[in-house]
């Protein structure tokens, strides 16, 4: 059974970047109780359940 979180635990690591909110992978997968690798994977195979912003890359660009 899943555990509820208390809201603090989740608003702590939604980060402001550039104008936008974002959480970063690692605590998205802990979340999800998934390693990270998989976690971007799945998201990777399907894209299409998700919007089209729901994950970017940074690059030095």
């Amino acid at each position: 059974m899943s555990e509820i979180l208390p809201a603090e635990s989740i608003i702590n690591k939604i980060y402001q970047f550039r104008g936008l909110k974002v959480m970063l992978d690692r605590d998205l997968a802990e979340l999800y109780g998934v390693e990270t690798k998989r976690l971007k994977e799945q998201v990777k195979r399907n894209m299409d359940r998700f919007p089209h912003d729901f994950m970017f890359e940074l690059t030095k660009d």
